[in-house]
This record gives C-alpha cells, structure tokens and sequence, in this order.
C-alpha cells in the first residue's frame, strides 16, 4: 500500500526570498512618504494677493512638482509663482515653481544664493498675499544665508565639524540656526504681513516642526547660549566673529511671537508613517510586526548591535511565525577612520558583527532619501550566508568599522542598495526579519 505523505505548508514570501522581500518592503515605506501620495486635501484657498512659494531640502522639488499639480486642478487661474532649493540631483521639473540645486550636508555659494533669493522674495509681500513654504530634511544646509558677521567658509567649518564628531542632529541644527539669517523663524518674520503655510516632511526624531530644516518658518524656542554650549562640549573650535555673534544673543522670533499668530503648520509625513506602511504590509503577508520606535538616535554601530542581540533573543521564542522587527529616527556616525559609509551601513555592519551569520536573521538598512551619507547607495542588505562569504573573501568587520568602511564592506558582498534619489526624507528606515529556526 502507498503511504501518502502530507502536503507541506506552503512557505510564505518572506521566507522563500527574504532579501526581495525587504527590498519590497522598503519599496512600500518609501512610497508612503513620497510628496506624491501627500497633497491630497491639503490645499489652502487662494488669496486675495499673490501665491509665492518658497522651500528647501532633498524633497522640496517633488513637493513644488505634486503642489502645481495639485493647484492647477483645483485653482486653475489662480497665480502661483516661487523657487525651492534642493540637493544636486534632486530636482524635478516645474512649470510655475522654479527648482535650484545646491549641495548638502556641506552648503555651498549656491544655497546662499537661493536663501538670498527667498529672502528678498518674501519681503516684497503684503497682508493680502500667502507663502506655501515647503520644507523636509536636508533643508539646513540647502538654505544657507550666514547671519551677519559670519563667512559662509566660517558655517562649512563649524558644519564639518559637528558631522564628524558624531553630534545628533537637533544639536546640529540647534548651532545652524543661531548662524543664520533664515533659519529659526526668520524666513516667515521676512514675509509678514503675508500669511506662511508651511508643509513639512519631517525627518527629525520627535517630529517637532520647529526642528525640521532648522525651522526657517517656525518661532525658535533655543538660545544662542545653547548653541555656544553645544561648540564648546564637543571642542569645536569658534571662530571670534562667530563666538561674538552668538554672545551677543540676537535673539530669532520666540514662540508666542503675534506675527506668527496668522500662520499655519502641517506635517504631511514622518517616519511612524513610512513604519506603519511596512507594519501593514508585512502583517498582511502573515509577518508578526515589533515597532521598536520611530525615533531612535545614538551611535549607528551600536544601535546594530543592541538590535542583532535582541534578534537573536527573539529567535529563540519564535512559535511557526517569523517576526519583524522595523526601527526608524536618525542615528550618528563618530568618524575616526577616513573609510567611506554611512550610518546605515554603518549600523547594518554593527548587527552583523553581532550576529555572526547567525541562523535566520536577515536585514536592511536605507535612508528613506536614497543617499546614505555622501555616498551613492541608500543602504544595505544583510543575510546570514554573508559572514562566511565575508570571511572567505579576507573582509574583517571589525577593521572596516574602525576606519568608518562599511560601504566598501558591503559593496565587496554586492548587497548595497542602490536607489537614486527618492525626493523624499523621512530619514533611516531599519527592518531585521528573524525566521523561525528550522527543526
């Protein structure tokens, strides 16, 4: 007699092609945040005056690109004029809304320019008229009018400085302000009396608007006192203009300031909407799903390391069902070796260092902006199989974390993601897939 044996349960997606499926996964994060699915509802009623819109960072174009889009179907003989600044390669064309190009993280003349162009822009402005202004991560540096008694050469040191000493970026941006003449609510005080809508693509921990861009919209609530302190902790060398402008506390519009009384904030996508796509999207596919904060900083390599422990902690629980495990916010690189990387690949080489080629764990690591630092990838992939491919190959994990090389770490086990730009920025978005363990 023929014994019939049992069907096998079908394997899921995830577990057939667990790096497809990440890259899948990642596709669907992405797309929740692009300024294309954003727009709809948001459009204010036109003016009895002008429409000029203004904006700056990595997605700042495709915001300009979906607004005149959406304005010339809903308000098509109404005026609309402006310029927005972005990373080079970032643009997009525009009809209505002119769309410069600058450079990021390190500004440059021509984001001066652009910061001198919105200035003046807004200045022409009265009760009558309105300012759209669009702004996502990246827009710091992208907007870069010095406060007066500051050289521009002076900001692109001071700027360096605190990305290689791994400082986070609301200290970053907590200096950038109190050295510019547009950032912390002084573009807006520029434009009153006109009303300022500003919508946001927020790419900082917390979502403060206030922190996104440096805030060139926003009342400040900082002082030029804690920028000076933020220097000085990290031993930054201050240049004596910058350090008398900053002693001399010119303070930027404070909360509560009545000029802002008429403006408006919207904060159209962060990164806890980029993570509750995923969420959906793997739940849907019969994933378990752990969010483990949407607002996570600190060293890169170590947060890849504290998450490849609790990976492997979790494996062992697992109950049929593979789990999840997504992580957004934006973490730091100290940079003591002259390697190239990022801090996406940077925390993906820390978990791997972690993991050891450990069974069943896969991950991935991007910039939601598609440039992980100054590179050209978004990130990176990681499979259990890779630790001994690395090993055969003579790559050392720890030798390249040491001189900050994860790239080339990865680049050598041909897993880096490669995207272009996105144009959008919600800043890392982070998914470690842990697979049952086989019987």
């Amino acid at each position: 007699m023929t014994a019939i044996s049992s069907p096998q349960t079908p394997r899921l997606p995830c577990e057939a092609a667990p790096l497809a499926w990440l890259r899948e996964l990642a596709d669907t994060a992405v797309a929740a945040v692009h300024p294309d699915a954003l727009l709809e509802g948001q459009l204010p009623e036109p003016p009895a005056g002008r429409t000029l819109v203004v904006g700056a960072g990595k997605a700042a174009a495709a915001m300009a690109a979906a607004l005149e889009r959406a304005w010339q179907a809903h308000h098509p003989e109404a005026p609309l004029s402006g310029l927005v600044v972005t990373r080079y390669g970032h643009g997009t064309a525009c009809e209505r809304i002119e769309v410069l190009e600058a450079s990021h993280p390190m500004p440059d003349d021509l984001g001066e320019r652009a910061a001198r162009r919105m200035l003046e822009a807004v200045g022409e402005l009265g009760e009558e008229d309105l300012v759209i202004a669009l702004i996502s991560g990246g827009g710091s540096a992208l907007m870069s009018q010095p406060a007066p008694g500051v050289s521009l050469a002076e900001k692109q040191a001071i700027n360096r400085a605190l990305l290689r000493c791994g400082a986070p970026i609301r200290e970053i941006n907590t200096v950038r302000r109190h050295l510019s003449a547009i950032k912390g609510g002084r573009l807006a005080a520029a434009a009153h009396p006109a009303r300022v809508v500003t919508w946001l693509i927020s790419d900082v921990p917390g979502d403060a608007p206030s922190l996104v861009a440096s805030g060139p919209t926003l009342p400040d609530g900082s002082t030029p006192a804690e920028a000076l302190a933020i220097l000085e902790r990290h031993a930054i060398r201050v240049p004596a203009s910058m350090r008398a402008h900053l002693a001399a506390g010119g303070a930027s519009p404070r909360p509560g300031d009545p000029g802002f009384a008429r403006d408006e904030t919207r904060v159209l996508a962060r990164a806890a909407d980029a993570l509750e796509a995923a969420r959906a999207a793997a739940e849907a596919a019969g994933v378990e799903v752990r969010l483990l904060g949407d607002d996570l900083e600190g060293e890169a390599r170590e947060l890849g390391r504290a998450q490849g422990r609790l990976a492997l902690a979790l494996r062992d629980t697992l109950r049929g069902r593979p789990l999840l495990l997504l992580s957004g916010g934006e973490t730091s690189v100290t940079v003591r070796g002259h390697g190239r990387g990022g801090r996406n690949v940077e925390y993906l080489l820390g978990l791997a260092a972690t993991l050891q080629g450990a069974e069943g764990i896969h991950a991935l690591a991007i910039d939601t902006d598609g440039i992980d630092g100054s590179e050209d990838n978004a990130g990176a992939l990681y499979a259990p199989g890779d630790w001994a491919r690395a090993g055969a190959m003579k790559l050392d994990p720890n030798a390249h974390l040491s001189r900050n090389d994860a790239y080339t770490f990865f680049e050598a086990l041909d897993r880096l993601i490669v995207t272009g730009p996105t144009r959008t920025n919600v800043n890392d978005f982070r998914a470690i897939l842990v697979l049952p363990r086989t019987p």
